[in-house]
Protein backbone atom coordinates (compact mmCIF):
# COMPACT_ATOMS: atom_id res chain seq x y z
CA UNK A 1 0.00 0.00 0.00
CA UNK A 2 1.05 3.57 -0.73
CA UNK A 3 -0.17 6.52 1.33
CA UNK A 4 -0.52 9.93 -0.30
CA UNK A 5 -1.06 12.82 2.09
CA UNK A 6 -2.61 15.81 0.40
CA UNK A 7 -3.97 13.27 -2.06
CA UNK A 8 -6.90 15.44 -3.14
CA UNK A 9 -4.63 18.41 -3.79
CA UNK A 10 -2.86 19.46 -6.97
CA UNK A 11 0.31 17.37 -6.97
CA UNK A 12 -1.05 14.60 -4.76
CA UNK A 13 -4.06 13.83 -6.98
CA UNK A 14 -1.91 14.04 -10.11
CA UNK A 15 0.34 11.41 -8.53
CA UNK A 16 -2.72 9.27 -7.80
CA UNK A 17 -3.65 9.53 -11.49
CA UNK A 18 -0.11 8.52 -12.45
CA UNK A 19 -0.22 5.45 -10.21
CA UNK A 20 -3.68 4.52 -11.54
CA UNK A 21 -2.34 4.68 -15.09
CA UNK A 22 0.28 2.13 -14.00
CA UNK A 23 -2.52 -0.15 -12.77
CA UNK A 24 -2.17 0.64 -9.06
CA UNK A 25 -5.11 1.41 -6.80
CA UNK A 26 -3.76 0.10 -3.47
CA UNK A 27 -3.51 3.70 -2.31
CA UNK A 28 -4.73 5.40 0.84
CA UNK A 29 -5.60 9.08 0.43
CA UNK A 30 -5.23 11.53 3.33
CA UNK A 31 -6.63 15.04 3.02
CA UNK A 32 -9.41 17.49 3.83
CA UNK A 33 -11.94 18.31 1.12
CA UNK A 34 -13.36 21.55 2.53
CA UNK A 35 -16.65 22.87 1.20
CA UNK A 36 -18.35 21.63 -1.93
CA UNK A 37 -17.87 25.07 -3.42
CA UNK A 38 -14.08 24.69 -3.66
CA UNK A 39 -14.52 21.67 -5.90
CA UNK A 40 -11.39 19.86 -4.69
CA UNK A 41 -13.36 16.61 -4.46
CA UNK A 42 -13.36 16.54 -8.27
CA UNK A 43 -9.65 15.75 -8.14
CA UNK A 44 -10.60 12.32 -6.75
CA UNK A 45 -13.70 11.72 -8.85
CA UNK A 46 -12.97 9.09 -11.48
CA UNK A 47 -9.69 8.01 -9.86
CA UNK A 48 -9.16 4.75 -7.97
CA UNK A 49 -7.92 4.32 -4.40
CA UNK A 50 -8.43 1.91 -1.51
CA UNK A 51 -9.53 4.32 1.20
CA UNK A 52 -9.80 7.96 2.26
CA UNK A 53 -8.87 9.22 5.74
CA UNK A 54 -9.45 12.79 6.97
CA UNK A 55 -6.21 14.61 7.78
CA UNK A 56 -6.94 15.07 11.50
CA UNK A 57 -7.62 11.36 11.97
CA UNK A 58 -4.52 10.19 10.12
CA UNK A 59 -1.64 10.55 12.61
CA UNK A 60 -3.41 8.82 15.54
CA UNK A 61 -4.30 5.88 13.26
CA UNK A 62 -0.80 5.73 11.83
CA UNK A 63 1.05 5.95 15.14
CA UNK A 64 -1.13 3.39 16.93
CA UNK A 65 -0.70 0.81 14.18
CA UNK A 66 -4.37 0.90 13.18
CA UNK A 67 -3.46 1.18 9.49
CA UNK A 68 -1.84 -1.45 7.28
CA UNK A 69 1.89 -0.74 7.09
CA UNK A 70 2.61 1.04 3.81
CA UNK A 71 5.53 0.43 1.49
CA UNK A 72 5.83 4.19 0.91
CA UNK A 73 4.38 7.51 2.00
CA UNK A 74 4.21 10.33 -0.53
CA UNK A 75 3.82 13.33 1.74
CA UNK A 76 2.34 16.22 -0.26
CA UNK A 77 -0.05 17.44 2.44
CA UNK A 78 0.70 21.00 3.54
CA UNK A 79 -0.47 24.57 3.44
CA UNK A 80 0.88 25.65 0.06
CA UNK A 81 -0.16 29.31 0.03
CA UNK A 82 2.91 31.53 -0.06
CA UNK A 83 0.68 34.37 1.21
CA UNK A 84 -0.37 32.55 4.41
CA UNK A 85 0.31 34.82 7.40
CA UNK A 86 -0.62 32.49 10.28
CA UNK A 87 2.87 31.37 11.31
CA UNK A 88 1.63 29.04 14.04
CA UNK A 89 -0.65 27.23 11.61
CA UNK A 90 2.21 26.85 9.11
CA UNK A 91 4.44 25.40 11.82
CA UNK A 92 1.71 22.97 12.85
CA UNK A 93 0.79 21.76 9.36
CA UNK A 94 4.08 22.05 7.44
CA UNK A 95 6.62 21.30 10.15
CA UNK A 96 5.18 19.38 13.11
CA UNK A 97 2.92 17.15 10.99
CA UNK A 98 5.80 16.37 8.64
CA UNK A 99 8.09 15.47 11.54
CA UNK A 100 5.53 12.92 12.76
CA UNK A 101 5.22 11.35 9.32
CA UNK A 102 9.01 11.22 8.92
CA UNK A 103 9.55 9.74 12.38
CA UNK A 104 7.13 6.92 11.55
CA UNK A 105 8.88 6.23 8.25
CA UNK A 106 12.27 6.09 9.95
CA UNK A 107 11.00 3.74 12.65
CA UNK A 108 9.25 1.39 10.21
CA UNK A 109 11.79 1.78 7.39
CA UNK A 110 9.10 3.02 5.04
CA UNK A 111 10.11 4.92 1.90
CA UNK A 112 9.31 8.64 2.28
CA UNK A 113 9.01 11.12 -0.59
CA UNK A 114 8.00 14.58 0.57
CA UNK A 115 7.33 18.04 -0.83
CA UNK A 116 9.76 20.81 -0.06
CA UNK A 117 9.66 24.01 -2.12
CA UNK A 118 11.74 26.35 -4.23
CA UNK A 119 10.43 29.06 -1.89
CA UNK A 120 13.19 27.94 0.49
CA UNK A 121 15.72 29.62 -1.84
CA UNK A 122 14.39 33.11 -1.13
CA UNK A 123 15.52 35.76 -3.61
CA UNK A 124 18.03 33.38 -5.18
CA UNK A 125 21.18 35.22 -4.11
CA UNK A 126 22.40 31.99 -2.49
CA UNK A 127 21.77 30.09 -5.71
CA UNK A 128 19.46 27.19 -6.57
CA UNK A 129 21.72 24.25 -5.81
CA UNK A 130 19.89 21.38 -4.04
CA UNK A 131 22.75 20.86 -1.60
CA UNK A 132 21.70 19.76 1.90
CA UNK A 133 24.81 21.29 3.43
CA UNK A 134 23.71 24.77 2.31
CA UNK A 135 20.26 24.72 3.93
CA UNK A 136 21.32 27.09 6.71
CA UNK A 137 22.51 29.70 4.20
CA UNK A 138 19.06 30.10 2.61
CA UNK A 139 16.75 32.99 3.53
CA UNK A 140 13.14 32.40 2.44
CA UNK A 141 11.08 35.51 1.62
CA UNK A 142 7.88 34.30 3.32
CA UNK A 143 6.73 32.18 6.22
CA UNK A 144 5.60 29.38 3.89
CA UNK A 145 9.12 29.01 2.53
CA UNK A 146 10.55 29.16 6.04
CA UNK A 147 8.22 26.37 7.24
CA UNK A 148 9.53 24.16 4.44
CA UNK A 149 13.13 25.10 5.21
CA UNK A 150 12.60 24.20 8.88
CA UNK A 151 11.58 20.68 7.93
CA UNK A 152 14.42 20.29 5.41
CA UNK A 153 16.86 21.34 8.14
CA UNK A 154 15.30 18.97 10.68
CA UNK A 155 15.29 16.12 8.16
CA UNK A 156 18.97 16.65 7.40
CA UNK A 157 20.07 16.87 11.03
CA UNK A 158 18.04 13.85 12.11
CA UNK A 159 19.13 11.47 9.38
CA UNK A 160 15.82 11.44 7.48
CA UNK A 161 17.50 12.41 4.21
CA UNK A 162 19.71 9.34 4.40
CA UNK A 163 16.71 7.27 3.23
CA UNK A 164 14.03 9.78 2.19
CA UNK A 165 13.76 12.02 -0.87
CA UNK A 166 12.61 15.64 -0.59
CA UNK A 167 11.56 17.55 -3.70
CA UNK A 168 11.93 21.32 -4.04
CA UNK A 169 9.08 22.02 -6.44
CA UNK A 170 9.43 25.12 -8.60
CA UNK A 171 6.49 26.76 -10.45
CA UNK A 172 4.28 23.76 -11.17
CA UNK A 173 1.34 24.05 -13.56
CA UNK A 174 -1.17 21.59 -15.01
CA UNK A 175 -4.48 19.79 -14.45
CA UNK A 176 -6.02 19.57 -10.95
CA UNK A 177 -4.92 23.02 -9.77
CA UNK A 178 -8.24 24.79 -10.37
CA UNK A 179 -9.22 24.75 -6.67
CA UNK A 180 -6.15 26.70 -5.50
CA UNK A 181 -7.65 30.18 -5.90
CA UNK A 182 -5.00 32.90 -5.99
CA UNK A 183 -2.29 30.22 -5.87
CA UNK A 184 -3.19 28.76 -9.29
CA UNK A 185 -0.50 28.97 -11.95
CA UNK A 186 -0.10 31.91 -14.31
CA UNK A 187 -1.07 29.55 -17.16
CA UNK A 188 -4.45 28.91 -15.55
CA UNK A 189 -5.00 32.59 -14.79
CA UNK A 190 -3.91 33.63 -18.27
CA UNK A 191 -6.33 31.18 -19.88
CA UNK A 192 -9.26 32.54 -17.86
CA UNK A 193 -8.31 36.14 -18.68
CA UNK A 194 -7.98 35.38 -22.39
CA UNK A 195 -11.35 33.68 -22.49
CA UNK A 196 -12.95 36.55 -20.58
CA UNK A 197 -11.42 39.59 -22.28
CA UNK A 198 -8.93 38.45 -24.91
CA UNK A 199 -5.86 39.78 -23.10
CA UNK A 200 -3.55 38.92 -20.18
CA UNK A 201 -2.36 41.05 -17.25
CA UNK A 202 1.26 40.69 -16.12
CA UNK A 203 3.08 42.56 -13.37
CA UNK A 204 5.29 45.48 -14.27
CA UNK A 205 8.91 45.20 -13.19
CA UNK A 206 10.09 47.28 -10.24
CA UNK A 207 13.74 46.65 -10.96
CA UNK A 208 15.73 48.47 -13.68
CA UNK A 209 17.53 45.29 -14.73
CA UNK A 210 14.26 43.58 -15.74
CA UNK A 211 11.83 44.87 -18.36
CA UNK A 212 8.09 44.44 -17.82
CA UNK A 213 7.11 40.80 -18.24
CA UNK A 214 10.74 39.69 -18.39
CA UNK A 215 10.77 38.40 -14.82
CA UNK A 216 11.82 34.75 -15.00
CA UNK A 217 10.59 31.54 -13.45
CA UNK A 218 11.33 27.86 -13.77
CA UNK A 219 7.92 26.61 -14.95
CA UNK A 220 7.55 22.83 -14.63
CA UNK A 221 4.68 20.73 -15.97
CA UNK A 222 2.91 18.55 -13.41
CA UNK A 223 3.50 15.44 -15.54
CA UNK A 224 7.25 15.89 -15.07
CA UNK A 225 6.80 16.11 -11.30
CA UNK A 226 4.84 12.86 -11.12
CA UNK A 227 7.41 11.19 -13.39
CA UNK A 228 10.17 12.16 -10.96
CA UNK A 229 8.20 10.86 -7.97
CA UNK A 230 7.44 7.61 -9.77
CA UNK A 231 11.14 7.16 -10.52
CA UNK A 232 11.99 7.82 -6.87
CA UNK A 233 9.46 5.17 -5.82
CA UNK A 234 11.19 2.71 -8.15
CA UNK A 235 14.65 3.70 -6.85
CA UNK A 236 14.49 3.65 -3.03
CA UNK A 237 18.29 3.70 -2.91
CA UNK A 238 18.20 7.34 -4.07
CA UNK A 239 17.85 9.79 -1.19
CA UNK A 240 18.42 13.44 -0.33
CA UNK A 241 17.04 16.81 -1.41
CA UNK A 242 16.38 17.32 -5.11
CA UNK A 243 15.08 20.16 -7.23
CA UNK A 244 11.92 19.48 -9.24
CA UNK A 245 11.92 21.99 -12.05
CA UNK A 246 12.46 22.17 -15.79
CA UNK A 247 16.04 23.37 -15.41
CA UNK A 248 15.28 26.41 -17.57
CA UNK A 249 14.27 29.97 -16.65
CA UNK A 250 11.56 31.41 -18.90
CA UNK A 251 9.89 34.81 -18.82
CA UNK A 252 6.27 35.55 -18.03
CA UNK A 253 6.07 37.00 -21.53
CA UNK A 254 7.10 33.56 -22.85
CA UNK A 255 4.41 31.88 -20.78
CA UNK A 256 1.70 34.29 -21.89
CA UNK A 257 2.81 33.86 -25.50
CA UNK A 258 2.63 30.07 -25.20
CA UNK A 259 -0.90 30.32 -23.80
CA UNK A 260 -2.06 32.54 -26.66
CA UNK A 261 -0.38 30.20 -29.15
CA UNK A 262 -2.19 27.19 -27.69
CA UNK A 263 -5.44 29.03 -28.41
CA UNK A 264 -4.28 30.12 -31.90
CA UNK A 265 -4.43 33.77 -30.87
CA UNK A 266 -2.02 36.69 -31.13
CA UNK A 267 -0.57 37.89 -27.79
CA UNK A 268 -2.26 40.86 -26.12
CA UNK A 269 -0.53 41.72 -22.83
CA UNK A 270 -1.25 44.55 -20.38
CA UNK A 271 1.32 45.34 -17.70
CA UNK A 272 -0.11 46.31 -14.32
CA UNK A 273 1.47 47.57 -11.09
CA UNK A 274 2.66 44.94 -8.67
CA UNK A 275 0.88 45.10 -5.27
CA UNK A 276 3.02 46.87 -2.67
CA UNK A 277 2.88 43.91 -0.29
CA UNK A 278 4.64 41.75 -2.92
CA UNK A 279 7.30 44.16 -4.11
CA UNK A 280 9.78 43.35 -1.36
CA UNK A 281 9.09 39.62 -1.44
CA UNK A 282 9.03 38.98 -5.17
CA UNK A 283 11.42 36.58 -6.92
CA UNK A 284 12.65 38.00 -10.24
CA UNK A 285 14.52 34.87 -11.31
CA UNK A 286 14.30 31.19 -10.42
CA UNK A 287 15.97 28.28 -12.19
CA UNK A 288 16.32 24.77 -10.82
CA UNK A 289 19.72 23.15 -10.97
CA UNK A 290 18.80 19.64 -12.11
CA UNK A 291 22.31 18.16 -12.12
CA UNK A 292 21.96 16.32 -8.83
CA UNK A 293 18.86 14.42 -9.95
CA UNK A 294 20.49 13.63 -13.29
CA UNK A 295 23.62 12.34 -11.57
CA UNK A 296 21.40 10.12 -9.41
CA UNK A 297 20.19 8.45 -12.60
CA UNK A 298 17.01 10.25 -13.70
CA UNK A 299 17.12 10.41 -17.50
CA UNK A 300 13.67 11.41 -18.75
CA UNK A 301 13.67 14.70 -20.72
CA UNK A 302 11.69 17.60 -19.23
CA UNK A 303 8.67 18.99 -21.04
CA UNK A 304 9.27 22.33 -22.73
CA UNK A 305 7.11 25.27 -21.71
CA UNK A 306 5.44 25.37 -25.13
CA UNK A 307 4.67 21.63 -25.08
CA UNK A 308 3.32 21.64 -21.53
CA UNK A 309 1.16 24.73 -21.97
CA UNK A 310 -0.24 23.44 -25.26
CA UNK A 311 -1.26 20.10 -23.72
CA UNK A 312 -2.71 21.73 -20.61
CA UNK A 313 -4.71 24.33 -22.50
CA UNK A 314 -5.95 22.20 -25.39
CA UNK A 315 -6.57 18.89 -23.61
CA UNK A 316 -7.91 20.26 -20.34
CA UNK A 317 -8.69 23.95 -19.92
CA UNK A 318 -10.19 24.52 -23.37
CA UNK A 319 -11.94 21.16 -23.43
CA UNK A 320 -14.32 22.07 -20.61
CA UNK A 321 -12.58 20.27 -17.75
CA UNK A 322 -9.48 21.11 -15.76
CA UNK A 323 -8.91 17.81 -13.98
CA UNK A 324 -7.68 14.30 -14.78
CA UNK A 325 -10.25 11.67 -15.69
CA UNK A 326 -9.22 8.06 -16.22
CA UNK A 327 -12.18 7.51 -18.52
CA UNK A 328 -11.06 10.19 -20.96
CA UNK A 329 -8.05 8.66 -22.72
CA UNK A 330 -7.64 11.65 -25.02
CA UNK A 331 -6.03 13.43 -22.07
CA UNK A 332 -3.27 10.89 -21.65
CA UNK A 333 0.17 12.03 -22.81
Amino acid sequence: MIIITGGAGFIGSAMLWELNMQGRDDILIVDTLGSTATGQWRNLSGLKFADFIPRDAFLPLLETGALPEPTAIIHMGAISATTETDADLLIERNFAFSKSVAAYCMQKRVRLIYASSAATYGDGTAGYEDDETKIDTLRPLNMYGYSKQLFDRWAMKNGVLESAAGLKFFNVYGPNEYHKGEMTSVVYKAFLQIREKGSVNLFKSHRPDYLDGQQQRDFVYIRDCTAIMTWLLDHPEVSGLFNAGSGEARTFNDLAGATFAALDMKPDITYIAMPENLQGRYQYHTCASMGKLRRAGYRKPMTTLEEGVREYVRNYLDSGTSYYDLLNHTKRA
